[in-house]
């Protein structure tokens, strides 16, 4: 079984019994058009698909993992302690991009890591750059505060360094697993409405969209996630019955301030459960938070349906 290689906001670790309890018993092709750190996919390892995510730099990374795992542990490895003086044989070893002084390797790096959006020239362009980018991302990713991923308005990776005992930033058997798992699946850096030109029927389409936890009194009314607002939901809402007008099933994991409209479709199901969450920047805001499940598989074709059937037929 692999495992996410990166941490990431909203992952679905703790909800991944939950969700697959509203799968069909069989499917063909799995895609998950909101990737982020993958944890249904990597628990799956479904043979054959897509994921998709809006973020390049994200793409980037797992279209390494998945065809170049050897030479990424390599560069890895080649990384110095994030405290460590920066590297004065590399760019930025006294100053960044805003000529702020430089004093520790990961700012060096986190500097290195932002020339796609500040640099004149287009980066990454060549093999080369994109190996090093995916490398930056993991080395920035296990060595910044609490594993956050963060941009400015300029797409500026902009996290502080964390401070931990023995950071693992190389994640050998990890990036080896996921390599594995990616194989046979399709990368995509597109809006999620690509989905309708590749969901077949017998397919599996996983939804799992930006979004914040909301309070009891909140409503869609107010909702907007960074990045991902009404409207976008809203357009997510028409993806969902259009896949199912064709026959196609899905299973939407979101805001617990979606429940009312996903539960005025007609064959549409949706339950409330929660979720820990691990990743803020404000650590109060850390702890369980209200989601919805909500999927067109009907019922008694549901794994926990046939499962629960499976068992009684055992019973005295």
């Amino acid at each position: 079984m692999a495992k996410p290689v990166l941490k990431w906001a909203g992952g679905k670790r703790q909800l991944l019994d939950e969700i697959y309890a509203r799968f069909p018993e069989e499917y063909e092709h799995f895609h998950e058009p909101f990737f982020g750190g993958g944890a249904v996919f990597f628990d799956l390892e479904p043979r054959g698909g897509t994921i998709n995510d809006t973020n390049p730099r994200l793409v980037n990374f797992y279209e390494v993992v998945r065809d170049r795992p050897d030479e990424l542990i390599e560069r890895l490895e080649e990384f110095r302690a994030p405290g460590s003086d920066p590297n004065p044989k590399e760019d930025f070893a006294t100053e960044n991009w805003k000529g702020k002084s430089i004093d520790e390797y990961f700012y060096q790096q986190r500097a290195l890591f932002n020339r796609r959006p500040y640099a004149d020239e287009t980066w990454p362009e060549t093999s080369e750059d994109k190996l090093e980018e995916a490398a930056l991302l993991l080395y920035l990713n296990r060595t910044c505060y609490n594993g956050l991923y963060r941009e400015n308005s300029n797409g500026g990776f902009n996290v502080p360094i964390g401070r931990y005992e023995n950071p693992d930033w190389v994640r050998e058997s990890e990036i080896r697993a996921a390599s594995t798992a990616l194989k046979n699946t399709e990368i995509r850096n597109d809006d999620f409405e690509y989905i309708g030109e590749v969901v077949s029927q017998e397919d599996l389409v996983y939804f799992d969209p930006p979004y914040e936890p909301m309070s009891q009194t909140a409503n869609f009314a107010e909702y907007s996630a960074e990045g991902f607002d009404r409207e976008d939901q809203e357009r997510l809402l028409e993806v969902c019955k259009e896949i199912h007008k064709n026959g196609m099933f899905f299973v939407l994991s979101n805001s617990a301030v979606m429940f009312d409209l996903y539960d005025e479709v007609d064959g549409f199901t949706v339950e409330n459960e929660g979720a820990k969450r691990s990743i803020n920047s404000d650590e109060t805001s850390r702890g369980e938070v209200n989601e919805i499940i909500a999927t067109n598989v009907p019922v008694d074709s549901q794994r926990r349906t046939i499962q629960q059937a499976s068992i009684g037929d055992f019973e005295p």
